[in-house]
Formats: C-alpha cells, structure tokens, sequence
C-alpha cells in the first residue's frame, strides 16, 4: 500500500453514484444512490483507507449518502459545485461527464495539500 493517501470523488445524481479514487486502478465505479449503495460506498472506503471523502452540492441527492457515511465515521465534506468547476478549469478539464467530475472531486484534496507544501 503506498504512503499517499487515498482521496475519493463522488458525483451524485439521484439514481447514482459515480465514485472515482486516487489510488487504484483509476476506473471509476458507479454504484445506486440508495442504501445498498451508500452501504458499499462505506466499505470501499474502509478498504482502501480513504482520507477524504468529497461529494459536490447537488440540490439535495448528496444528504442521505452524506449522512451515512459520516454515521461510518468516514471523513466527508461536500463542496460547492462552482468551486469545483473553478479548479476543473484550473487544470484543463473542461470536459463534463459524472465519471470526470469524480475524478476531480478526488484529485482535488491531493492537489491543494501538495500546493500547500510548497
């Protein structure tokens, strides 16, 4: 396993999550936004260790699985989408799609905390 931490994106819509990590494969997953879901979520997260868990504001679909991971003691935070479109632009993303946006939502964490050490 390796020293970086491991990040995780998620995109969320109302019938789906997207869920991207920064270490791994890279593919994203895609997994439904129901209890089923957000209980598989959790233990991906577990798994790989995850030390931040960024959800984009998405006019209320991001409540429940917000909730539930943080009843996992699972460290989340949701951001807001305008940011989150500023530094997809920052780094030359201009393309949208839900598995790039969680790709983003993942890599953004590593991203500013190396900025950071500088």
């Amino acid at each position: 396993m390796s020293d970086q931490p491991c990040y995780a994106g998620v995109d969320v819509a109302k019938d789906e999550l997207v869920i991207a990590f920064t270490a791994g494969d890279g593919k994203p997953l895609t997994l439904a936004n129901h209890s089923e879901g957000h209980a598989q979520l959790v233990q991906l997260c577990r798994e790989r260790r995850v030390s931040l868990i960024v959800l984009e504001a998405t006019g209320g679909y991001e409540q429940v699985v917000t909730a539930e991971l943080a009843a996992a003691d699972l460290p989340v935070v949701v951001v807001n989408p305008r940011q989150v479109r500023d530094f997809a632009r920052a780094t030359g993303r201009l393309a949208k799609t839900d598995q790039i946006d969680a790709a983003i939502l993942a890599e953004a964490p590593a991203t500013v905390r190396d900025g950071l050490k500088s």
